[in-house]
């Protein structure tokens, strides 16, 4: 059996092998851009009073969403995202450009939204209870015990098609 010393140098040689590669950034995956993340270029190349609906089209492309109750605002939606331990997603930036027409389809205005714009949202701890789900574990296991019938599909060829002996009737 080894000394408590001659494990010790072991030990820390893995411990000092697992920072260096948890610490290595070559070992992550990349970020991945989702949405329609927007340039800060193109949106120079907008002017407000004078874009049109089928300008901004051409210049940033088609918007992620509409408003839902104005058409005359669009929404172009992004994040930068990385895969981290479990493929779970980090999120690493979040960015919304909002542009709002006027009723003849010209540009109005032009909004940045980033993440720390966003407000909490509550979301309610409790259950919608629906039937048929309060059947308990031995209940769901034992419970078609008895409605197993291994001749149901096959038909009975004894009683016709019709389940009524013989040979089907016609209509005349």
């Amino acid at each position: 059996m080894p000394s408590l010393t001659a494990r010790r140098p072991a030990r820390n040689l893995l411990l000092a092998a697992c920072v260096v590669l948890s610490s290595c950034g070559w070992l992550e995956p990349p970020p991945q851009v989702r949405g329609n993340r927007i340039e800060p270029d193109s949106l120079k190349e907008l002017t407000l009073g004078t874009s049109t609906k089928a300008d901004v089209t051409a210049v940033i492309g088609s918007p992620t969403a509409h408003d839902t109750f104005d058409e005359n605002v669009w929404l172009y939606i992004s994040e930068v995202t990385q895969d981290r331990i479990g493929n779970t997603q980090a999120e690493l930036d979040q960015n919304v450009v909002v542009l709002r027409f006027d009723n003849k389809g010209l540009l109005k205005s032009i909004d940045k939204l980033a993440k720390s714009d966003a407000l909490p949202v509550t979301v309610v701890a409790r259950t919608t209870p629906s039937p048929g789900t309060e059947a308990s574990f031995l209940q769901q296991l034992l419970g078609n015990i008895g409605r197993f019938n291994p001749t149901a599909g096959l038909g009975n060829t004894a009683a016709g098609p019709n389940g009524a002996g013989g040979a089907p009737t016609s209509g005349n």
